[in-house]
């Protein structure tokens, strides 16, 4: 088997956990973890009954391997596209950075309030803690998904515009359409299952 196809696996791996990890993070005893529900601290405690320091330290802890893997995937996507483009090849690269590096922060800064909630007992003032805490570390989120817009919008123009040896429809096995189609359902974890999708169609595809 190919190299690229076996980072290809690894990566699909590697999606597989983090998107198990979101779940773990938004599916709580009480139901499911909504934004919205931060403003009122009688919603979010209900949410939040029951639930152990273990599963948001578990999310945390899997999710840094699982970022760790699925980059190999990622890299192995840029080498691939050097051959083709040079310029969407390091614009890939980059955004791959930008999608590792925030985006283990963002995956760990969205851990830490949910331990931090259960361990101050859901209290009012624990609330206004890990809110203020996710608004101040909120770049990290938005610098994750602006990386995943350059990897994407990067790698569907050389593919649409057939500068490489993938047809034009190959293009629908990129993150961010299958990201665009997944996230108006609001499955936790779209975006990894989103990134599996894609590493499984090129798994066959190069």
């Amino acid at each position: 088997m190919p190299d690229i196809k076996i980072m290809f696996l690894i990566a699909i791996a590697g999606h597989l956990l983090c998107g198990y990890t979101d779940c773990l993070l938004t599916y709580l005893p009480g139901g499911k973890f909504r934004f919205e529900d931060m403003r009122d601290n009688g919603k979010l405690s209900v949410a939040f009954k029951g639930l152990t320091l273990k599963k948001p330290l578990m999310s945390m802890l899997f999710g840094c391997l699982a970022m760790f893997l699925f980059f190999f995937g990622y890299i192995a996507l840029c080498q691939w596209m050097k051959q083709y483009s040079e310029v969407c090849a390091a614009l890939m690269l980059i955004g791959s950075g930008m999608i590792f590096t925030f985006g283990m922060a963002h995956h760990i800064l969205c851990g830490i309030p949910e331990w931090l909630y259960v361990k101050l007992d859901r209290a009012e003032e624990a609330r206004q803690i890990i809110v203020e805490l996710f608004k101040k570390t909120s770049v990290t989120m938005f610098v994750c998904y602006l990386g995943f817009l350059l990897f994407g919008v990067s790698m569907f123009i050389a593919v649409v515009f057939g500068w490489t040896s993938l047809p034009a429809w190959a293009c629908v096995f990129n993150i961010l359409p299958l990201m665009l189609i997944l996230f108006p359902t609001r499955i936790a974890g779209s975006g990894n299952w989103a990134g599996a999708i894609m590493f499984i169609g090129l798994l066959f595809l190069i």
